[in-house]
């Protein structure tokens, strides 16, 4: 079995149809997502490094290799889009992903992107595919085009002037094999033309056969390996739809609660008015890419096994919202003791092939919902489902709207998960993997590839690493039901002497990666050790996130920078040690300007929570 995923480009602009695939805008956080994809899917232990003799239960592929976050913007289209990408974006932003899904996770498959990056096509670019993939990483499986790719180049891009030419293009880059039948049909006249040799072939066999033999493919029966008998029970197992309620209740992000409105109280709760689009719609709840559910629970049948008496009604027909039933929403909203309304988007908004065209609620929900809380006895909640963040500032600054849950697309158990949450048998913990942006970020070009902000053009820079401009929530934001707190205890330096090769050019304001002594590089490693409290009275599992500042970011670094993260589960009035280790090499450095990864000189503070800090300097 292969599967083509995980998705692992960065979550870059808002707008894009696809973001709700990826884990969100941070590199840091997308390497380690993609390594522990890959390992859970190919068998390897979470830690890496249990696959014998290099077979796998299962193929992992990451995609789509490389700066590719755009469907259709403006005239612009993912099959022709050409992205200008610098090579410090490059070497900081679009590919840490990849070379960590690569070289920690030892994925065995790798997809190409339709894309072309500063004017060469993806799945025809030798430097990508073979001098970087599987020169510099040291990456062995199989390169797929994504489907009809190589067609592409020749029929849409142009960059080839043949059928053949685009065969011999991609199979020399070091394509193996594409999704489409063009190969199929062309490859033979590209070896009868002297195009490609039949070595070129060879080397595509080889990989796709030795991807098929690590999978066990040729060993028999396939009914008597490990996996050779599943059916659906195996996939609806108890275990597995535990599995997925888990997931939907730990990924659900607690955006605001005036005034500690949530949870509400079962007993005192006697009619509750549920009003929106999305409130039963279980379609909504699987987003794209979804299998077909064991069980869907809709956020209005999760609430139901909560309260005697609920009212619904949608407010729309549909979440584009062209026209509102008002009175009769705002007649329930009247007479309830709590009105959650359900809104947000779905596939018909953001998908693939799909970008938005704006940031805010579609048609008219954002006026219902003003009308229903201005209705209300008491502050609504509202609750959003959509893969790409909106603009709720009318939302967030509104006294009548007391608390905002984001749920993302949660799956088949997500309507079980909110409810839960809403009711107190669950402590929201998540946060949000992505910056939500003011509507008028939508000025900014989807089309533009830079991370970092240009102050001559009023470019602000993207994403919570260099974006200048206002927010409507940061990257790593999530309330929760209980109040934590951090302090750090122990820092095993508060001074970083980090040694250069003695043949390395002397710069006092930074030193290349490259040239410090690797043995610098295991020595200048240090420990931050982090007091972690529940000041509150209930249980509750939340991430500790810590970042790395300078004072003053210049010369294209970060404002800040996750540098690690750990998920901590407390009972009320619980403490807790959580330990990192900073490695300087990897946590402190940055791409230059043409792409080489330093370290710079100076002060740094390590941050985590709200307030709490250390700083600490690096010497060369």
């Amino acid at each position: 079995m292969t599967f083509w995923s995980p998705n692992i480009n960065i979550f870059r602009d808002p707008r894009w149809g696809r973001g709700q695939e990826t884990p969100g805008e941070d590199p840091f956080l997308t390497s380690k997502y993609a390594v522990s994809f890959v390992r859970g899917i190919q068998g390897d232990s979470f830690e890496g490094g249990d696959l014998e003799d290099g077979r796998l239960l299962a193929s992992a592929c990451c995609k789509h290799l490389t700066a590719y976050d755009l469907e259709s913007w403006n005239g612009n289209n993912r099959f022709t889009f050409n992205a200008h990408v610098t090579k410090q974006d490059m070497a900081d932003t679009y590919q840490p992903p990849f070379k960590s899904c690569v070289e920690k996770g030892r994925s065995s498959g790798i997809m190409c992107a339709y894309n072309l990056v500063n004017g060469v096509p993806n799945c025809a670019d030798y430097d990508l595919l073979t001098k970087t993939a599987r020169g510099k990483w040291g990456f062995k499986g199989y390169i797929t085009s994504d489907c009809d790719a190589v067609s592409l180049i020749y029929e849409k891009q142009h960059y080839a002037k043949s059928h053949e030419e685009v065969v011999a293009d991609v199979l020399k880059a070091g394509m193996d094999v594409n999704c489409g039948d063009y190969l199929a049909n062309h490859t033979k006249s590209t070896v009868e033309k002297g195009k490609v040799s039949e070595s070129d072939i060879d080397r595509a066999l080889h990989n796709l056969f030795s991807v098929r033999m690590r999978l066990g493919l040729f060993n028999g029966n396939p009914s008597e390996h490990v996996y050779g008998n599943l059916s659906r029970n195996d996939v609806c197992s108890r275990e597995h739809q535990d599995l997925a309620l888990e997931v939907a209740r730990d990924g659900i992000v607690l955006l605001k609660n005036s005034a500690n409105l949530l949870p509400l109280s079962k007993s005192e709760t006697k009619l509750l008015a549920v009003i929106g689009p999305n409130a039963k719609v279980s379609k909504t709840l699987l987003g794209n890419y979804a299998g077909r559910p064991c069980k869907t629970i809709t956020p209005l049948q999760g609430l139901t096994n909560y309260v005697e008496k609920i009212e619904f009604h949608k407010g729309c027909e549909t979440i584009n919202c062209t026209s509102i039933a008002s009175s009769e929403a705002v007649r329930i909203a009247k007479s309830a003791d709590y009105v959650v309304l359900v809104m947000g988007l779905n596939q018909d908004r953001e998908r693939e092939e799909l970008d938005r065209e704006d940031l805010v609620l579609p048609g008219k929900q954002q006026k219902l919902i003003m009308r229903v809380a201005k209705a209300a006895k008491k502050p609504v909640i509202l609750v959003l489902l959509c893969g790409g963040p909106v603009d709720i500032s009318f939302a967030k600054h509104n006294p009548k709207i007391g608390s905002i849950l984001w749920a993302g697309y949660p799956g088949e158990a997500g309507g079980k998960a909110i409810a839960e949450i809403i009711f107190g048998d669950h402590n929201p913990g998540g946060r949000l993997p992505i910056t939500w942006y003011p509507k008028d970020f939508i000025e900014v070009p989807m089309t533009d590839m830079r991370m970092r902000p240009d102050p001559w053009s009023g470019f602000p820079g993207r994403t919570y690493r260099f974006y200048q401009g206002e927010k409507v929530f940061e990257f790593g934001y999530g309330l929760s039901y209980s109040k934590f707190s951090y302090k750090f205890v122990y820092v095993s330096r508060s001074k970083l002497d980090i040694e250069r090769l003695s043949t390395a050019e002397r710069n006092p304001e930074y030193v290349p990666v490259s040239d410090i002594i690797s043995m610098s590089c295991e020595e200048a490693k240090f420990l931050a050790i982090v007091s972690y409290k529940n000041e509150g009275d209930m249980a509750g599992k939340h991430s500790v996130l810590l970042f790395v500042r300078q004072d003053e970011a210049g010369n294209g670094s970060p404002m800040k920078q996750l540098v690690g993260f750990q998920t901590v589960r407390l009972n009320a009035k619980e403490k807790t040690n959580v330990e990192f280790e900073i490695n300087p090499c990897q946590h402190l450095s940055r791409a230059s300007e043409d792409g080489t990864m330093v370290i710079e000189s100076g002060a740094r503070h390590l941050t985590v929570g709200d307030r709490e800090e250390y700083q600490f300097s690096v010497n060369f």
